[in-house]
């Protein structure tokens, strides 16, 4: 069963930066899509970034100061957050999908971390 162990989150000032990591672990065969979103209090999840088989997208308010890379062999993604807002304070969530490794046939993942708090004072 495919994992995704989120690290990274923690208290950073306005204006401040941070790196949240992700690794994915679990019989991983590739890899399709491997991002981050975020969901802040009284908020809907919403996608910060990702990188796809297209390329790197992110959202409209993060770009020019949050940035996307993975280590492909690690099956492992980062995001650096720069410039960080009040309003971006919220629980990160890692998501990947792709193939994995089973007894019998590949079979097909769409997972989750559990989530690490940035906070941000105002």
């Amino acid at each position: 069963q495919v994992q995704l162990v989120e690290s990274g989150g923690g208290l950073v000032q306005p204006g401040g930066s941070l790196t949240l990591s992700c690794a994915a672990s679990g019989g991983i065969l590739s890899i399709t899509q491997m991002g981050w979103y975020r969901q802040g209090p009284g908020k809907e999840r919403e996608l910060v970034a990702a990188v796809t088989s297209e390329g790197n997208t992110y959202a409209d308010s993060v770009k020019g100061r949050f940035t996307i890379s993975t280590v492909n062999h690690a099956n492992t993604v980062y995001l650096r957050m720069n410039r960080l807002k009040p309003d971006e304070a919220a629980v990160y969530y890692c998501h990947a999908s792709g193939s994995y490794a089973t007894a019998s046939v590949p079979q097909w993942f769409n997972s989750w971390g559990p989530g690490t708090q940035v906070t941000v004072p105002s």
